[in-house]
Protein backbone atom coordinates (compact mmCIF):
# COMPACT_ATOMS: atom_id res chain seq x y z
CA UNK A 1 0.00 0.00 0.00
CA UNK A 2 3.25 2.28 1.07
CA UNK A 3 4.41 1.84 -2.63
CA UNK A 4 1.04 2.63 -4.21
CA UNK A 5 0.63 5.66 -2.54
CA UNK A 6 4.14 6.69 -2.75
CA UNK A 7 4.16 6.10 -6.91
CA UNK A 8 0.78 7.67 -6.73
CA UNK A 9 2.16 10.79 -5.80
CA UNK A 10 4.98 10.90 -8.60
CA UNK A 11 5.37 13.47 -11.34
CA UNK A 12 7.52 11.97 -14.23
CA UNK A 13 7.81 13.40 -17.37
CA UNK A 14 9.67 12.40 -20.70
CA UNK A 15 10.58 15.43 -23.29
CA UNK A 16 11.67 13.72 -26.34
CA UNK A 17 13.33 16.02 -29.03
CA UNK A 18 10.68 15.92 -32.56
CA UNK A 19 12.98 14.16 -35.63
CA UNK A 20 15.58 15.59 -33.27
CA UNK A 21 18.72 14.72 -36.04
CA UNK A 22 16.40 15.84 -38.93
CA UNK A 23 15.66 18.98 -36.88
CA UNK A 24 19.09 20.34 -36.06
CA UNK A 25 20.22 19.18 -39.41
CA UNK A 26 17.70 22.11 -40.52
CA UNK A 27 19.11 24.28 -38.20
CA UNK A 28 22.49 24.70 -39.06
CA UNK A 29 22.19 24.69 -42.82
CA UNK A 30 19.86 27.29 -44.10
CA UNK A 31 19.79 25.20 -47.97
CA UNK A 32 18.57 22.10 -46.08
CA UNK A 33 15.75 24.39 -44.17
CA UNK A 34 14.59 26.03 -46.97
CA UNK A 35 14.45 23.06 -49.64
CA UNK A 36 14.00 19.30 -47.80
CA UNK A 37 11.00 18.53 -46.75
CA UNK A 38 11.46 14.55 -47.85
CA UNK A 39 14.90 15.08 -45.64
CA UNK A 40 16.82 11.99 -44.60
CA UNK A 41 19.88 12.08 -42.59
CA UNK A 42 22.64 9.63 -42.04
CA UNK A 43 24.94 8.15 -44.13
CA UNK A 44 25.15 8.18 -48.32
CA UNK A 45 23.11 5.23 -50.66
CA UNK A 46 26.70 5.47 -52.14
CA UNK A 47 28.69 4.85 -48.94
CA UNK A 48 25.57 1.89 -48.39
CA UNK A 49 25.21 3.70 -44.87
CA UNK A 50 22.15 3.63 -42.82
CA UNK A 51 19.31 6.07 -41.67
CA UNK A 52 19.94 7.92 -38.37
CA UNK A 53 16.34 9.78 -38.96
CA UNK A 54 13.93 10.75 -41.38
CA UNK A 55 11.69 13.79 -41.43
CA UNK A 56 8.14 12.97 -40.76
CA UNK A 57 7.27 13.44 -44.40
CA UNK A 58 9.81 10.52 -45.57
CA UNK A 59 8.23 8.66 -43.06
CA UNK A 60 5.03 8.43 -44.55
CA UNK A 61 7.44 6.22 -48.01
CA UNK A 62 8.03 4.08 -45.35
CA UNK A 63 11.34 5.06 -44.49
CA UNK A 64 12.75 4.53 -40.77
CA UNK A 65 15.98 5.06 -38.77
CA UNK A 66 18.61 1.77 -38.90
CA UNK A 67 17.43 1.25 -42.33
CA UNK A 68 20.24 0.89 -45.66
CA UNK A 69 20.26 3.99 -46.79
CA UNK A 70 19.73 2.10 -50.01
CA UNK A 71 16.26 0.94 -48.89
CA UNK A 72 15.58 4.52 -48.07
CA UNK A 73 16.28 6.00 -51.70
CA UNK A 74 13.98 3.42 -53.78
CA UNK A 75 11.20 4.37 -50.95
CA UNK A 76 11.92 7.76 -51.43
CA UNK A 77 13.76 8.59 -54.51
CA UNK A 78 12.88 12.20 -54.10
CA UNK A 79 14.54 13.03 -50.44
CA UNK A 80 17.67 14.85 -49.70
CA UNK A 81 20.41 13.18 -48.09
CA UNK A 82 22.15 14.70 -45.55
CA UNK A 83 25.00 13.74 -43.37
CA UNK A 84 24.52 14.02 -39.49
CA UNK A 85 25.31 17.10 -37.87
CA UNK A 86 27.13 15.30 -34.93
CA UNK A 87 28.74 18.16 -33.37
CA UNK A 88 25.85 20.11 -33.15
CA UNK A 89 23.38 17.68 -32.07
CA UNK A 90 25.91 17.07 -29.13
CA UNK A 91 25.51 20.89 -28.64
CA UNK A 92 21.79 20.97 -28.76
CA UNK A 93 21.20 17.85 -26.35
CA UNK A 94 23.26 20.01 -24.01
CA UNK A 95 21.28 23.22 -24.47
CA UNK A 96 17.75 21.11 -24.30
CA UNK A 97 19.46 19.65 -20.77
CA UNK A 98 20.12 22.91 -19.46
CA UNK A 99 16.89 23.96 -20.14
CA UNK A 100 15.37 20.98 -18.20
CA UNK A 101 17.63 21.95 -15.42
CA UNK A 102 15.72 25.25 -14.94
CA UNK A 103 12.16 23.52 -14.43
CA UNK A 104 13.56 20.64 -11.39
CA UNK A 105 17.52 19.62 -10.79
CA UNK A 106 16.19 15.95 -11.50
CA UNK A 107 16.98 15.38 -14.88
CA UNK A 108 17.87 12.11 -16.58
CA UNK A 109 19.22 12.06 -19.76
CA UNK A 110 18.29 8.27 -21.36
CA UNK A 111 19.92 9.78 -24.82
CA UNK A 112 20.94 12.50 -26.88
CA UNK A 113 17.04 13.47 -27.60
CA UNK A 114 15.23 11.96 -24.75
CA UNK A 115 15.13 13.15 -21.10
CA UNK A 116 13.58 11.84 -17.63
CA UNK A 117 12.27 15.08 -15.50
CA UNK A 118 11.06 13.92 -11.78
CA UNK A 119 8.51 17.00 -10.76
CA UNK A 120 7.13 14.72 -7.43
CA UNK A 121 7.04 17.25 -4.89
CA UNK A 122 6.89 20.74 -6.40
CA UNK A 123 3.31 21.12 -6.57
CA UNK A 124 4.17 24.19 -4.41
CA UNK A 125 6.64 25.69 -6.54
CA UNK A 126 4.40 25.83 -9.81
CA UNK A 127 1.25 26.75 -7.39
CA UNK A 128 -0.19 24.33 -7.85
CA UNK A 129 -0.71 23.75 -11.31
CA UNK A 130 -1.66 20.71 -13.32
CA UNK A 131 1.15 19.03 -14.64
CA UNK A 132 -0.12 19.07 -18.23
CA UNK A 133 0.18 22.90 -17.87
CA UNK A 134 3.82 22.71 -16.64
CA UNK A 135 4.74 20.33 -19.33
CA UNK A 136 3.11 22.81 -21.95
CA UNK A 137 5.60 25.30 -20.66
CA UNK A 138 8.31 23.39 -20.56
CA UNK A 139 7.85 22.64 -24.14
CA UNK A 140 7.38 26.17 -25.06
CA UNK A 141 10.44 27.68 -23.50
CA UNK A 142 12.85 24.40 -24.71
CA UNK A 143 11.36 26.08 -28.34
CA UNK A 144 11.58 29.59 -27.64
CA UNK A 145 15.07 28.83 -26.16
CA UNK A 146 17.21 25.76 -28.41
CA UNK A 147 14.73 26.47 -31.39
CA UNK A 148 13.90 22.45 -31.17
CA UNK A 149 10.46 21.52 -30.59
CA UNK A 150 9.72 18.35 -28.06
CA UNK A 151 6.77 15.86 -27.12
CA UNK A 152 6.35 15.53 -23.20
CA UNK A 153 4.56 12.79 -21.81
CA UNK A 154 4.11 12.10 -18.44
CA UNK A 155 2.48 9.84 -15.19
CA UNK A 156 3.38 8.20 -12.03
CA UNK A 157 5.95 6.09 -13.85
CA UNK A 158 8.73 6.23 -16.37
CA UNK A 159 7.09 3.66 -18.01
CA UNK A 160 3.92 5.41 -18.42
CA UNK A 161 5.62 8.57 -19.46
CA UNK A 162 7.59 6.86 -22.21
CA UNK A 163 4.10 5.41 -23.69
CA UNK A 164 2.74 8.66 -23.24
CA UNK A 165 5.08 10.61 -24.96
CA UNK A 166 4.91 7.78 -27.88
CA UNK A 167 1.16 8.38 -28.31
CA UNK A 168 1.02 12.43 -27.99
CA UNK A 169 3.95 12.45 -30.89
CA UNK A 170 4.84 13.99 -33.19
CA UNK A 171 4.17 17.36 -30.95
CA UNK A 172 2.32 17.31 -28.28
CA UNK A 173 1.89 16.93 -24.52
CA UNK A 174 -0.07 13.96 -23.04
CA UNK A 175 -0.21 13.72 -19.22
CA UNK A 176 -1.26 10.31 -17.36
CA UNK A 177 -3.23 10.98 -14.42
CA UNK A 178 -2.77 8.42 -11.00
CA UNK A 179 -5.63 5.91 -11.65
CA UNK A 180 -5.73 6.26 -14.92
CA UNK A 181 -2.75 3.96 -16.36
CA UNK A 182 -4.32 0.42 -16.90
CA UNK A 183 -7.10 1.85 -18.93
CA UNK A 184 -4.31 4.11 -21.09
CA UNK A 185 -2.34 1.09 -21.40
CA UNK A 186 -5.11 -1.30 -22.81
CA UNK A 187 -4.63 0.44 -26.11
CA UNK A 188 -0.97 -1.27 -26.64
CA UNK A 189 0.30 -4.26 -28.08
CA UNK A 190 3.26 -6.07 -25.94
CA UNK A 191 5.57 -4.99 -28.78
CA UNK A 192 4.55 -1.45 -28.47
CA UNK A 193 6.03 -1.87 -24.48
CA UNK A 194 9.78 -0.99 -23.82
CA UNK A 195 11.56 -3.51 -22.94
CA UNK A 196 9.65 -6.09 -24.57
CA UNK A 197 12.16 -7.03 -27.75
CA UNK A 198 11.85 -9.63 -30.58
CA UNK A 199 12.68 -12.51 -28.74
CA UNK A 200 9.95 -12.02 -25.63
CA UNK A 201 6.76 -11.63 -27.98
CA UNK A 202 7.90 -14.71 -29.71
CA UNK A 203 7.74 -16.41 -26.15
CA UNK A 204 4.28 -14.28 -25.04
CA UNK A 205 2.51 -15.28 -28.39
CA UNK A 206 2.89 -19.07 -27.13
CA UNK A 207 0.65 -18.56 -25.16
CA UNK A 208 -1.67 -16.07 -27.29
CA UNK A 209 -0.40 -12.93 -25.49
CA UNK A 210 -0.21 -10.29 -27.90
CA UNK A 211 -1.88 -7.32 -26.36
CA UNK A 212 -2.22 -5.42 -23.10
CA UNK A 213 -5.60 -6.99 -22.83
CA UNK A 214 -4.73 -10.67 -23.23
CA UNK A 215 -2.20 -10.54 -20.17
CA UNK A 216 -5.13 -8.80 -18.46
CA UNK A 217 -7.40 -11.43 -18.50
CA UNK A 218 -4.60 -14.14 -17.09
CA UNK A 219 -4.21 -14.07 -12.88
CA UNK A 220 -0.28 -13.75 -12.10
CA UNK A 221 -0.11 -17.38 -10.73
CA UNK A 222 -1.05 -18.34 -14.92
CA UNK A 223 2.08 -15.64 -16.01
CA UNK A 224 4.11 -17.40 -13.31
CA UNK A 225 3.38 -21.17 -14.47
CA UNK A 226 3.70 -19.63 -18.11
CA UNK A 227 7.23 -17.26 -18.06
CA UNK A 228 8.43 -17.82 -14.34
CA UNK A 229 8.31 -15.52 -11.73
CA UNK A 230 10.59 -12.80 -12.52
CA UNK A 231 9.22 -12.00 -15.97
CA UNK A 232 5.83 -12.63 -15.23
CA UNK A 233 5.80 -10.13 -12.10
CA UNK A 234 7.55 -7.79 -14.39
CA UNK A 235 4.73 -7.96 -17.12
CA UNK A 236 1.83 -8.12 -14.22
CA UNK A 237 2.96 -4.74 -13.03
CA UNK A 238 3.72 -3.19 -16.11
CA UNK A 239 0.65 -3.88 -17.89
CA UNK A 240 -1.17 -2.11 -14.73
CA UNK A 241 1.23 0.84 -15.06
CA UNK A 242 3.48 -0.56 -12.08
CA UNK A 243 6.99 0.99 -12.18
CA UNK A 244 9.10 2.32 -9.11
CA UNK A 245 11.88 3.01 -10.76
CA UNK A 246 13.50 5.90 -10.14
CA UNK A 247 14.87 9.30 -12.44
CA UNK A 248 18.84 9.44 -11.53
CA UNK A 249 19.59 12.88 -11.77
CA UNK A 250 22.49 13.08 -13.98
CA UNK A 251 26.14 14.25 -12.29
CA UNK A 252 28.35 16.73 -14.61
CA UNK A 253 31.29 14.51 -15.92
CA UNK A 254 31.95 12.50 -12.51
CA UNK A 255 31.14 9.51 -14.17
CA UNK A 256 29.94 8.36 -17.88
CA UNK A 257 28.21 5.31 -17.73
CA UNK A 258 25.97 3.19 -20.19
CA UNK A 259 24.03 -0.07 -19.64
CA UNK A 260 21.54 -2.96 -20.96
CA UNK A 261 18.48 -4.21 -19.33
CA UNK A 262 18.03 -7.79 -20.63
CA UNK A 263 14.42 -8.80 -21.76
CA UNK A 264 15.69 -12.74 -21.11
CA UNK A 265 18.57 -13.31 -18.81
CA UNK A 266 22.08 -14.06 -20.68
CA UNK A 267 23.72 -16.80 -19.12
CA UNK A 268 26.23 -17.33 -22.29
CA UNK A 269 29.58 -15.65 -21.70
CA UNK A 270 30.65 -15.08 -25.00
CA UNK A 271 26.80 -13.24 -25.44
CA UNK A 272 27.94 -11.44 -22.56
CA UNK A 273 31.13 -9.87 -23.62
CA UNK A 274 29.40 -9.41 -27.15
CA UNK A 275 27.02 -6.86 -24.99
CA UNK A 276 29.84 -5.41 -23.16
CA UNK A 277 31.85 -4.45 -26.16
CA UNK A 278 28.47 -2.58 -27.72
CA UNK A 279 28.47 -1.06 -23.99
CA UNK A 280 32.03 -0.09 -23.82
CA UNK A 281 32.38 1.54 -27.58
CA UNK A 282 29.67 3.33 -26.61
CA UNK A 283 31.07 4.64 -22.83
CA UNK A 284 34.09 5.61 -24.72
CA UNK A 285 32.86 7.44 -27.77
CA UNK A 286 30.82 9.68 -25.72
CA UNK A 287 33.87 10.69 -23.35
CA UNK A 288 36.13 11.16 -26.07
CA UNK A 289 33.29 13.43 -27.50
CA UNK A 290 33.46 15.22 -24.01
CA UNK A 291 37.58 16.00 -24.40
CA UNK A 292 37.98 13.68 -21.76
CA UNK A 293 40.20 10.60 -20.24
CA UNK A 294 39.67 7.87 -17.60
CA UNK A 295 41.40 6.28 -15.26
CA UNK A 296 38.92 4.19 -14.08
CA UNK A 297 36.82 1.23 -15.38
CA UNK A 298 33.64 0.09 -13.74
CA UNK A 299 31.57 -3.05 -15.07
CA UNK A 300 28.55 -3.40 -12.92
CA UNK A 301 26.41 -6.71 -13.12
CA UNK A 302 22.58 -7.44 -12.00
CA UNK A 303 22.15 -11.61 -11.48
CA UNK A 304 18.37 -12.72 -12.33
CA UNK A 305 17.84 -12.85 -9.11
CA UNK A 306 18.23 -9.11 -8.80
CA UNK A 307 21.71 -9.34 -6.99
CA UNK A 308 23.40 -6.53 -8.03
CA UNK A 309 27.25 -6.93 -8.07
CA UNK A 310 30.10 -4.74 -9.28
CA UNK A 311 33.89 -4.55 -10.14
CA UNK A 312 36.06 -1.60 -10.95
CA UNK A 313 39.75 -1.56 -11.74
CA UNK A 314 41.90 2.41 -11.65
CA UNK A 315 45.11 2.49 -13.99
CA UNK A 316 48.38 4.08 -13.50
CA UNK A 317 47.65 6.35 -16.26
CA UNK A 318 44.50 7.87 -17.81
CA UNK A 319 42.84 6.43 -21.29
CA UNK A 320 40.36 6.78 -23.92
CA UNK A 321 40.79 4.54 -26.63
CA UNK A 322 37.79 1.84 -27.35
CA UNK A 323 40.43 -1.23 -27.43
CA UNK A 324 41.84 -0.72 -23.57
CA UNK A 325 38.65 -0.22 -21.98
CA UNK A 326 37.19 -2.88 -23.34
CA UNK A 327 39.80 -4.80 -22.21
CA UNK A 328 40.20 -4.20 -19.27
CA UNK A 329 36.01 -4.39 -18.51
CA UNK A 330 36.04 -8.02 -20.05
CA UNK A 331 38.71 -8.56 -17.51
CA UNK A 332 36.69 -7.46 -14.55
CA UNK A 333 33.73 -8.80 -16.11
CA UNK A 334 35.29 -12.24 -16.28
CA UNK A 335 36.05 -11.48 -12.72
CA UNK A 336 32.50 -11.35 -11.23
CA UNK A 337 31.63 -14.21 -13.60
CA UNK A 338 33.93 -16.68 -11.94
CA UNK A 339 32.69 -15.31 -8.54
CA UNK A 340 29.23 -16.15 -9.33
CA UNK A 341 28.22 -17.63 -12.59
CA UNK A 342 24.21 -17.58 -12.79
CA UNK A 343 21.90 -15.61 -15.77
CA UNK A 344 22.40 -12.14 -15.79
CA UNK A 345 19.37 -9.27 -16.26
CA UNK A 346 21.50 -6.12 -16.57
CA UNK A 347 24.82 -5.39 -17.64
CA UNK A 348 26.94 -1.72 -17.50
CA UNK A 349 30.13 -0.07 -17.94
CA UNK A 350 31.13 2.98 -16.17
CA UNK A 351 34.22 5.61 -16.82
CA UNK A 352 35.12 7.57 -14.30
CA UNK A 353 38.19 9.70 -12.35
CA UNK A 354 38.26 11.84 -15.30
CA UNK A 355 40.97 14.46 -16.81
CA UNK A 356 41.04 16.76 -19.75
CA UNK A 357 42.80 15.34 -22.79
CA UNK A 358 44.48 18.59 -23.59
CA UNK A 359 46.04 18.59 -20.03
CA UNK A 360 47.12 15.02 -19.94
CA UNK A 361 50.61 13.65 -20.52
CA UNK A 362 50.69 10.10 -20.19
CA UNK A 363 53.65 8.01 -21.17
CA UNK A 364 52.45 5.95 -24.12
CA UNK A 365 54.08 2.87 -24.41
CA UNK A 366 54.93 2.30 -28.52
CA UNK A 367 56.20 -1.29 -28.15
CA UNK A 368 54.62 -5.00 -27.36
CA UNK A 369 53.01 -3.67 -23.89
CA UNK A 370 50.26 -1.57 -25.67
CA UNK A 371 48.22 -4.99 -25.98
CA UNK A 372 48.06 -5.69 -22.54
CA UNK A 373 44.83 -4.88 -21.05
CA UNK A 374 45.20 -1.58 -19.18
CA UNK A 375 48.36 -0.22 -21.34
CA UNK A 376 47.21 2.33 -24.17
CA UNK A 377 49.67 3.47 -27.25
CA UNK A 378 49.89 6.01 -29.34
CA UNK A 379 47.88 3.61 -32.05
CA UNK A 380 45.43 3.07 -29.48
CA UNK A 381 44.33 6.33 -29.70
CA UNK A 382 44.96 7.47 -33.19
CA UNK A 383 42.89 4.19 -34.10
CA UNK A 384 40.06 5.38 -31.89
CA UNK A 385 40.36 9.39 -33.47
CA UNK A 386 40.04 7.71 -36.91
CA UNK A 387 36.55 5.70 -35.48
CA UNK A 388 35.02 8.39 -34.37
CA UNK A 389 36.01 10.87 -37.22
CA UNK A 390 34.23 8.08 -39.21
CA UNK A 391 31.28 8.11 -37.58
CA UNK A 392 31.04 10.94 -37.46
CA UNK A 393 30.68 11.75 -40.96
CA UNK A 394 28.60 8.45 -41.80
CA UNK A 395 26.49 7.79 -38.50
CA UNK A 396 27.33 5.77 -35.63
CA UNK A 397 27.02 2.15 -37.32
CA UNK A 398 29.01 3.00 -40.11
CA UNK A 399 32.07 1.20 -38.65
CA UNK A 400 32.34 -1.10 -36.47
CA UNK A 401 35.70 -2.84 -34.56
CA UNK A 402 36.07 -6.52 -36.26
CA UNK A 403 37.34 -8.31 -32.74
CA UNK A 404 35.74 -11.13 -31.04
CA UNK A 405 34.84 -11.04 -27.75
CA UNK A 406 37.75 -14.03 -26.71
CA UNK A 407 40.42 -11.27 -28.09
Amino acid sequence: MDEAVRQSDRRILLADADAFYVSVARLVDPEVAGRASLLIVGGSAEHRGVVTSASYEARRFGVHSAMPMARAMRLCPKAMVVPVPWEACAAKSRHIRDVLGTFTPVVEQASSDEFYLDLSGTERLYGGEPLATTATRIRETVLAQTGLSVTVGGGTSRFVAKLATNAAKPEGVLIIPAGAEGEFLRRFALADLPFVGTKFQERLRRFGLRTVDDVLRHERATLVAWLGEREAAWLYERVRGVDDGDIVADRDQKSISRDETFAVDIGDDAELQRRLLELADRASSDMREDGLLARTVTVKIRDADFTTRQAGRTLPEPVSSDRVIYAVARELLQRLRRARRVPARLLGVALSQFVRAEGAAPQLSLLDAPRAAGVESERDRVLARVLDEVRERFGPDALARGRTPAE
